[in-house]
């Protein structure tokens, strides 16, 4: 057993009782790092010197003080396009291989108040733009259960980092499905909160109305930790909500007696695995064993979600990305004869093949003649399928469905068919274009892979998710399976 099987609360006691350092915790992630990461290739940058000066000052603090940070000393991985000052941020892209941020993101200064230690940026699809991290522009991220397969994406470089124990926990962002996904491929639990619930200051953006960070960790409960230090309104976002964030630690009770359970039929439909639908309803059996009640609903403007998202998210992707050009920061090409020809050149050079195929679409839905078509048309679908959830919710506490349609796939096998690889977040996206929130837990193995179990919820009732999700997790033990590496 390592170190990091425990939970946070665990090590907090371990700490104060001085059993074990906070130096202890950041060289079992060096050292994990140092012992599997050329396999699974999860981190891009690591911060090891400022990481061991900043464990040794709070050993120090342990001796002197009496009030302590909620992550007190834990060490955590953050994902490549939340920006950290001094601390090389690349969105995985070479359009930005020597951007060092001048400012902190939101999220990490809410970690720095928190006294966790920062052990380095996770690998994942370039600019957030995939579904399996084999977008990276720099290497793949394999899964630690097969490393044959995908790790999911885009934040698979933190659900790997995870699942491989090179750290207890990770901060991903999620535009649609991209916590989520990898966290139900690597068998972590991995949360996207409600649009507005944590701040996007310091994001790089994808896609701004969608996009949204959220933590990966091993249990329910150290999601709930996480989730509290980084959630609040914030000045600095205007899209961040001034609602009150409540103590998600309280509602890990157990108790889902008379909790009411919407099933989507669009959700256990076709193209959904079949281990992945019985997963489903053996876990629906567990909760119904706790006292729960489920029905079968529809969400019946499901179907379009997919072509919605990627209009929606590609022609913000288009506005976003358009600052990349070579001449403020990031990339510049060395060939170019004029000004025209340079930001052309920089931008062939410095952007993937799955980035320039989603700033061009966006570009078309959004050009004169086209606009009303595509762009437009798909913001009255996308207020349809926030409608849907509206009303499932007037009547349900929770929806609960698979995450994904089926376990992690071969790398290689999907590349080259865009397509294929969009539907695998379609159980996800939904959620994202409700701006509603949603977990996926471990539910299940299908030949030796992990399954996950998405449970989602009304605006800003993490509390009931996270109340479902860990009294699933106290009734199983699908948490305690663990990768070979």
């Amino acid at each position: 057993m390592t170190l990091f099987d425990r939970k946070i609360s665990e090590l907090k006691e371990l700490l104060h009782k001085k059993e074990i350092t906070v130096s202890d915790l950041v060289n079992e992630s060096f050292k994990r790092i140092q012992e599997v990461d050329d396999k699974v290739g999860a981190f891009l940058t690591l911060n090891e010197e400022k990481a061991r000066t900043y464990a040794k000052e709070l050993d120090e603090a342990l001796d002197s003080r009496d009030e302590f940070g909620l992550l007190f000393g834990m060490p955590i991985g953050i994902k490549d396009n939340i920006v950290t000052k001094g601390l090389r941020t690349t969105c995985a892209s070479k359009i930005l291989e020597n951007f060092d941020p001048i400012y902190d993101a939101t999220v990490v200064k809410h970690l720095q108040k928190a006294e966790a230690v920062t052990i380095g940026k996770l690998n994942m699809d370039e600019f957030a733009m995939g579904s399996s991290t084999e977008n990276s522009g720099y290497k793949p991220t394999k899964n630690p259960w097969n490393l044959e397969t995908v790790p999911g994406g885009s934040s698979g470089g933190s659900a790997a980092a995870v699942a491989a124990g090179e750290v207890p926990f990770s901060l991903g962002s999620d535009t649609g499905g991209s916590i989520r996904q990898p966290a139900a491929f690597c068998g972590v639990v991995g949360l996207k909160p409600t649009y507005g619930r944590v701040s996007r200051f310091g994001l790089v953006a994808f896609a701004s109305s969608l996009d949204q960070i959220g933590p990966i960790t091993r249990n329910v409960e150290d999601n709930a930790f996480l989730l509290q230090t980084i959630s609040g309104v914030d000045e600095m976002d205007s899209t961040s909500a001034n609602v009150e964030v409540p103590d998600f630690l309280s509602s890990l009770t157990g108790d889902v007696n008379g909790l009411k359970i919407a099933v989507p039929k669009e959700y256990l439909g076709e193209g959904v695995n079949e281990e992945v639908k019985q997963s489903v309803l053996d876990a629906l059996k567990v909760l119904e064993g706790l006292g729960a009640t489920w029905e079968e609903v529809s969400l019946p403007h499901s179907k379009y979600a997919l072509a919605t998202y990627y209009l929606l998210s590609s022609s913000e992707a288009s506005a976003n990305l358009a600052r990349f050009d070579g001449v403020r920061y990031g990339y510049r090409t060395d060939n170019a004869e004029n000004l025209i020809d340079m930001y052309k050149q920089t931008r062939a050079e410095g952007f993937g093949d799955e980035v320039k195929r989603r700033i061009m679409l966006g570009t078309f839905a959004l050009s004169s003649g086209y606009y009303d078509a595509y762009y437009k048309k798909a913001q009255k679908v996308r207020t349809l399928i926030k409608k849907d959830f509206e009303d499932v919710f007037e009547k349900y506490d929770v929806i609960i469905g698979p995450t994904a349609p089926t376990p992690a796939f071969k790398i290689g096998e999907n590349v080259k068919d865009p397509l294929t690889m969009y539907a695998n977040d379609i159980l996800t996206i939904p959620v994202n274009l409700a701006g509603v929130p949603g977990i996926s837990i471990p539910c299940g193995l299908s030949n030796g892979l992990p399954l996950g179990l998405q449970i989602i919820g009304k605006h800003f009732d993490e509390s009931t998710i996270y109340r479902v999700a860990y009294a699933f997790e106290q009734a199983t033990d699908h948490h305690k399976a663990k990768p070979e590496l």
